[in-house]
């Protein structure tokens, strides 16, 4: 599990999903669940009912667009769906209509402060329709009479999401879950999904791993209720880790969003891999919660999902609009995000609370675990191995030794195994 793992062609799957028009529901989440799919064929895909009650929501209307435009009184488009898919609000009704400018200012969304960013707004829940532009295109708009037409349709249908379970010795679940409602942004959307399915095909190759692996791609916010709605008393039961995706893939900085209780295993692990990593990562307060962490955090649900990003959303100037594209994120960015994301699940696959089995300081020597030239590397290995057998009384775990010693968790797997082999160590999955 030590060795490093690359996986070259995430920038390119994102590359390859970008154009797509997603939302909460309709045929660009079927189209990209069915590309995910494809790279990892043990994916399940799922489908609820428009008008199911989940708690204290419904499945929504299915929401598919084939065209829009807005177009001068001289038939020339100056706002057109198929250039731009974050040109027309989400789930906007259809519409075919003439307006003045005045009437046409009513529908119409951009961002003054960021003249050539085209925002991304969406109405879910409420009957609507709209168009999103730069604010520079907006204040150049003469007086004239603009045909608006929208092809659009609302209807009884499904919400689709997936899932990959990927069992290991224990029913106990680590949860991870990454969303794929939004159309064509790069961090705030592209990353999670891409990272995931990387992610995924990590913990496929696994060998006889520990934990089991639950993978979840839904839509945002509903997706989330919907398949907590699903498996709630699974997942209370069994999941004892877990991260939401999202934000991943750019190459600024680290960041961290606890769990609503902030003490969990995922909450110790995150915090602590990021702090080995980088140490000028930003650990945000769940106040500034913005994603699928507020229903697996909910209070009756309280599941330990964090999330463990790049750059946070809400907190880029690129969020939530056209500038958030494929320049923002790379290769580089996505590989960073994976690799923590992987240190991370390490950490958990290989926690235990280490357990001395001498009484006092054990002879090193006689079992040719202390050198016989000391350098500057063998001092530092067998001061982090005296630290580790100083703390190791069966109530602190792994990854809190590793905290208390100020080492990367991952600098100590090695030095478990040779106490183990040479009986100066147990590791007990629990504490004593």
């Amino acid at each position: 599990m030590n060795n490093p793992f690359e996986e070259p062609n995430m920038y390119k799957w994102a590359e390859d999903l970008f154009p797509i028009c997603r939302s909460i529901t309709g045929p660009g989440v079927r189209e990209t669940l069915g590309y995910i799919q494809k790279l990892i064929p043990d994916l399940k895909i799922h489908s609820i009912k428009s008008g199911e009650t989940v708690f204290d929501w419904q499945v929504p209307l299915e929401w598919t667009i084939k065209d829009a435009y807005i177009a001068d009184s001289s038939g020339k488009k100056i706002i057109d769906f198929k250039v731009n898919n974050l040109h027309v609000v989400g789930y906007s009704e259809p519409v075919d209509c003439t307006l003045n400018l005045d009437e046409l200012q009513q529908h119409l969304h951009s961002i003054p402060a960021q003249p050539d960013a085209i925002p991304y707004v969406t109405s879910y829940y409420s009957s609507s329709w709209g168009f999103c532009m730069t604010d520079a295109q907006r204040q150049s708009l003469k007086e004239d009479s603009y045909n608006v037409f929208i092809d659009s349709e609302l209807k009884s249908g499904v919400l689709n999401y997936a899932d990959l379970v990927i069992k290991g010795q224990t029913k106990k679940e680590v949860f991870l879950s990454t969303y794929i409602c939004h159309p064509s942004m790069g961090n705030n959307e592209l990353s999670g999904p891409v990272v995931a399915t990387a992610l995924a095909k990590w913990a496929q190759a696994l060998n006889n791993p520990y934990y089991t692996y639950r993978f979840v791609f839904i839509p945002e916010t509903i997706g989330s209720i919907v398949y907590l709605s699903q498996h709630i008393e699974h997942l209370k039961k069994n999941v004892i880790a877990g991260f939401n995706i999202t934000c991943i893939g750019d190459d600024r900085c680290y960041s961290f969003m606890p769990s609503r209780r902030g003490n969990t295993l995922s909450d110790r692990v995150g915090k602590h891999v990021l702090k080995s990593i980088d140490s000028n990562f930003i650990s945000y307060s769940f106040l500034a919660r913005g994603s699928d962490e507020r229903q697996y955090c909910a209070p009756g649900v309280d599941l330990p999902i964090t999330s463990l990003m790049r750059s946070k959303y809400a907190e880029y100037p690129e969020y939530h609009t056209s500038l958030d594209d494929l320049s923002l994120i790379s290769q580089s960015g996505l590989q960073g995000g994976l690799n923590a994301l992987i240190k991370s699940i390490e950490a958990i696959e290989k926690n235990c609370f280490p357990t001395a089995m001498v009484l006092g300081e054990p002879q090193l020597g006689k079992r040719g675990l202390y050198p016989e030239i000391s350098t500057k590397e063998s001092t530092d290995a067998v001061r982090s191995m005296m630290d580790l057998l100083a703390y190791s009384d069966g109530t602190k775990d792994l990854v809190e030794i590793a905290e208390a010693i100020n080492v990367p968790v991952w600098e100590l797997y090695e030095i478990v195994e040779v106490l183990v082999k040479h009986g100066l160590l147990a590791v007990p999955r629990e504490s004593l």
